[in-house]
């Protein structure tokens, strides 16, 4: 299945605007959104940009309902109350508010989670490490990977506030295990990239991100992913 993924979002509505004409192209049959709509350098008094580029997202859920989505460390901040880099008290009854329509947007069957996984590829915003998974998944479900992330999809703000978390994890700053790396591919945001980069079993994808200026650190593409072979490349419109 070919995939399409839309990496860390940060108040850019265009992202989804051009994710929709490459839908509409045919190039991908689902899409993956790893999330973070929220927040950006120096918008927070911007409310009327957080309304849009949600706007932006529910309009695309509900254009492509089978579209899997991935809450980001931005988004829950506003859910679960933890103050954040770029955090916007101003906008924070707004993103909330929006998050609830974009959790009603997506199919009951399609819910928004932590980690998604189509075929043998997991999408998440961080990365699935695997002392994250030995420490929450019990024992004998471990080689269960639809276990695992059924178990980790339900924790909540307690386990996924840290650092090792598939919402936190940044495994491109880490030598540490993640789960499963000779079966399973994983795909994250989070972590700002100048180009999209494989390395093992991880394909980071964060490159729209920018710097304070307002310059990009990356090559602002999509990732397009086959996930049954695993090749890809990247496109933008």
């Amino acid at each position: 299945m070919k995939i399409l993924v839309i990496p860390d979002v940060h108040l850019k509505p265009q992202m989804f605007k051009q994710a929709t004409a490459l839908m509409h192209q045919g190039i991908a049959d689902r899409a993956v959104c790893l999330m973070d709509i929220p927040d950006d350098w120096d918008k927070q008094y911007n409310v009327g940009l957080y309304e849009e580029t949600y706007d932006e997202a529910i309009r695309f859920a509900k254009a492509f309902p089978e579209t899997a989505w991935c809450y980001g460390n931005h988004d829950l901040s506003y859910l679960w109350h933890c103050l954040e880099s770029g955090y916007s008290s101003m906008a924070s009854l707004t993103v909330q508010r929006k998050l609830l329509d974009l959790r009603e947007a997506v199919p009951e069957d399609n819910p928004i989670k932590y980690v998604q996984r189509i075929d043998n590829v997991l999408f998440s915003h961080g990365g699935v490490l695997n002392f994250f998974v030995e420490e929450y998944v019990p024992r004998a479900k471990y080689n269960d990977v639809d276990a695992v992330l059924e178990t980790i999809n339900q924790l909540g703000r307690i386990e996924m506030w840290n650092d090792a978390s598939p919402i936190w994890l940044r495994p491109q700053h880490s030598k540490m295990r993640l789960y499963k790396p000779r079966k399973l591919l994983q795909v994250v945001g989070h972590t700002p990239m100048d180009t999209i980069t494989k390395e093992g079993n991880l394909i980071s994808t964060d490159v729209f991100s920018t710097y304070r200026d307002g310059k990009p650190i990356g090559t602002e593409e999509f990732l397009l992913l086959d996930t049954v072979t695993w090749e890809y490349c990247g496109i933008k419109m």
